[in-house]
């Protein structure tokens, strides 16, 4: 299985969530984003990692990387494995000493580990297919025109593909990934159906 290396592009405060965040994944080599909605702690801990603050007092990722790198476990990497129903799941690739072991995270902490560590972080093809968002930023391209507000999630199911291709566009250009996502799921739901 080809892994797809991703960096850690941000964070953004969920406008449609409360204590929620989208954390903006992007393909190394490509242009796509995959928007993860985390919590507001688990956001705390990878801003506070991405901006390379040190915080007062050790927050519990900061406890995990000095108990391993104590005794010797190192994160190789991490790799977002799994999409299901919205749900990306990830493991941790350790060593200790020549032996290797895999372990179970939520991708927000495997993330906040990955960016402790300095390790990189993979997904698969088919995860990037599936939650990615092409984002241009070919100033060729024609821009789509404003129309109006986002609609509430309730509002989606009344508008046509067009009119859905529009609004996420619009959010794109927003870099409001988290309500992207929405809209994508939504077109692919219909494409599917």
């Amino acid at each position: 299985m080809n892994k797809v290396p991703l960096n850690v592009l941000g964070i953004s405060y969920s406008q449609t969530q409360t204590n929620a965040f989208a954390l903006v994944l992007g393909e190394e080599n490509g242009d796509k984003r995959i928007p993860i909605i985390i919590g507001a702690h688990e956001a705390q801990a990878i801003a506070i990692q991405f901006q390379g603050v040190k915080p007062p007092r050790p927050l519990t990722h900061d406890l995990f990387y000095s108990f391993a790198t104590e005794y010797g476990i190192f994160v190789e990497h991490v790799f977002i494995f799994r999409l299901e129903e919205g749900i990306f799941y990830s493991k941790l690739f350790c060593s200790n000493a020549g032996k290797r072991v895999e372990l179970d995270a939520r991708t927000s902490d495997a993330i906040a580990l990955a960016l402790k560590f300095g390790c990189p972080i993979y997904t698969t093809q088919e995860i990037i297919e599936r939650a990615g968002i092409i984002v241009s930023n070919d100033p060729n391209q024609p821009q789509t025109p404003y129309r109006g507000a986002m609609p509430k999630k309730t509002e989606l199911q009344y508008m046509d593909i067009p009119e859905l291709e529009i609004q996420l566009n619009e959010a794109i250009a927003n870099e409001d990934y988290e309500k992207a996502s929405k809209i994508r799921d939504e077109i692919k739901r219909r494409k599917r159906d």
